[in-house]
């Protein structure tokens, strides 16, 4: 067969199929291994995976429980002051916040080790395992070190997951937020030298990838 193309060796091949492969017709699941999440605690958009989050939770309204990193999360969990109902709400672990977007491990286990997946939301501007499943929102774009809606969430906040319809709503005035916005204070990186304080000066936003490139995506350049 030296010589032949791809197309010519494939073209008597007969695509049958299996419990691995399966065709259009006959999808594994209904929907997507991955979906964007917009509304306004992620106008730019956050990632859910819908296949890995059981129908009690694919909508979810609840009361907001709000930690500033992955650790205090976990020690919450731990000492079992989340409930079932509550929604986590985890930030300054994004692009800037981390810096270099957190893989968050602690809290999403300890849900999953106690029995909580299913009944608990948490949502993040850090990312997460691919192995990891329940009402895991990640991705949430503006990130709390730029300012976005996730920065100004506080305890006892409503907040609203509905995966079907692809939203993702904080339940708070836009005059509240306006207010709290206007009282908000920027924290410090917490890398003050080395690579990653030069990373988190410099970096995208999660939507575009988190590079490091000062510069717009739609720069033009000349040889």
């Amino acid at each position: 067969m030296y010589g032949c193309t791809w197309k010519e060796l494939l073209s008597k091949v007969t695509p049958k199929e299996n419990e691995v492969i399966h065709s259009l017709e006959r999808p594994l699941f209904h929907e997507p291994g991955l979906k964007i999440l917009r509304g306004n605690l992620s106008p730019n958009g956050a990632i859910v995976r819908p296949t890995a989050v059981y129908e009690e939770v694919k909508y979810l309204k609840g009361k907001a429980k709000v930690f500033e990193g992955d650790r205090p999360a976990f020690e919450a969990i731990q000492a079992g002051d989340i409930v079932p109902g509550d929604i986590i709400v985890i930030r300054y672990e994004g692009c800037k916040g981390a810096p270099g977007m957190k893989e968050l491990m602690l809290s999403i286990d300890a849900l999953i080790g106690l029995g909580l997946h299913k009944s608990v939301g948490l949502i993040t501007d850090a990312r997460f395992s691919g192995f990891n499943y329940g009402a895991i929102i990640g991705h949430v774009s503006p990130e709390a070190y730029d300012g976005g809606t996730i920065a100004l969430v506080e305890n006892g906040d409503e907040i609203v997951i509905d995966i079907p319809n692809g939203e993702v709503n904080l339940f708070v005035s836009e005059e509240e937020l306006t207010r709290r916005k206007a009282d908000w204070v920027c924290p410090p990186l917490k890398e003050e030298k080395g690579c990653l304080n030069i990373y988190a000066k410099m970096c995208r936003p999660a939507e575009e990838g988190g590079a490091m490139q000062p510069w717009g995506l739609d720069a033009r350049f000349k040889r």
